[in-house]
């Protein structure tokens, strides 16, 4: 296949967007990073409503096309309640656990811009005070926010500016050790999108033209169910979703690998498009891996919800401790570009 993408300059894209609070519902400061960074690279992207960007790539063949998804929209939290002592209750937005989140530095901002720092931890978090410290249930009720600020009461909170419905963003601690492994919270789906924006740049400066016009798709609405339902031209026929490989007990998946999902908790994806996937690992040497993912489900699985026909697929890099701080090693990356890469090139299902 002859292409060596450059994982190092991956891995540095993925930690500029990680570091960029994008809660679902409250991704624009994100979204404007991707538009420039197309920009600069001479690619145009639009807009739909959601406020997804797209980028069209012209193929020798526009009767029938493409699209490729990746998301920038991440687990996050909302504001739910300003308690009796100051402290925030929270409302979860996705699919996080609390267990997944206490003890983690977060950032609250309020609806006229101002930010406020603060901690996500239990009530009882004091062994010396509180007996069940250690028992109480990690839930909505005993996981609460306290705020780096002098606050007592309700009212002290109000004159910071911080009401219900504010958004709550997790610190994502981002870390690249050795140049091998990155690990921070929300690699799903920004490890992707990185990969997606790498891929359009090094379409722009070759030149070389892809077999099908191909649509690529940020969304910012999937970790809510939504996010690539929409605005799917009507000549579509292959949709890949480029998102988060599940790892864990029974999974074949792991961090060295792409993984190629066969089911998730939405069915089965395509078989015909899977085998081609598989095939193409196969005759270009990249390490994959085929998987489950029980309790998952993806962009292009919410478009096939929508009833668009088309084929679907979903791959994408192991990514370990998914929803809590994850972690992945650039050879997953590596060979995920490359399977992106020659998918693009790559004949559609017959």
């Amino acid at each position: 296949m002859g292409f060596e993408p450059n994982t190092l300059e991956t891995m540095q894209l993925i930690k500029e967007l990680t570091s960029i609070p994008s809660p679902t519902g409250n991704t624009e400061a994100v979204l404007a990073f991707v538009e420039k960074y197309l920009k600069d690279a001479g690619i145009e992207s639009t807009r739909n409503n959601k406020g997804a960007l797209f980028v069209r790539v012209p193929g020798k063949d526009d009767s029938k096309q493409r699209m490729l998804t990746a998301h920038v929209d991440t687990l996050g939290a909302m504001v739910k309640q300003v308690k009796s002592d100051g402290r925030l209750a929270i409302n979860l937005i996705g699919g996080y656990r609390f267990n997944a989140i206490e003890g983690e530095y977060c950032t609250i901002e309020t609806s006229d811009g101002r930010t406020y720092t603060g901690t996500i931890l239990m009530h009882q978090t004091s062994v010396h005070v509180y007996q069940d410290a250690g028992t109480a249930p990690r839930d909505a009720k005993n996981i609460e926010i306290r705020l780096d600020a002098k606050v007592f009461n309700p009212e002290d909170v109000a004159k910071l500016g911080i009401a219900v419905g504010d958004f709550v963003s997790l610190d994502p601690r981002v870390e690249i050790i050795d140049d091998a492994f990155i690990k921070s919270r929300h690699l799903d789906d920004k490890a992707s999108v990185a990969i997606l924006l790498s891929l359009l740049k090094k379409l722009q400066q070759d030149g070389e033209q892809l077999p099908y016009t191909t649509n690529f798709l940020i969304s910012n609405n999937e970790e809510i169910g939504y996010g690539g339902n929409s605005n799917i031209p009507a000549e579509t026929v292959e949709y890949l979703a480029v998102d988060m490989g599940a790892l864990g007990d029974g999974q074949t998946s792991d961090e060295y690998t792409v993984s190629i999902c066969a089911k998730d908790g939405s069915g089965p994806y395509h078989y015909g498009l899977r085998k081609n996937l598989v095939q193409l690992c196969v005759d270009n040497d990249i390490d994959y891996k085929v998987d489950i993912y029980p309790f998952y489900s993806s962009d292009a699985s919410a478009a096939i919800k929508a009833g668009f026909d088309i084929v679907h697929g979903l791959i994408g890099p192991g990514i370990d401790a998914s929803h809590a701080y994850e972690r992945t090693h650039r050879d997953s990356l590596y060979h995920t570009e490359r399977l992106v890469y020659a998918y693009l090139f790559s004949e559609m299902v017959k």
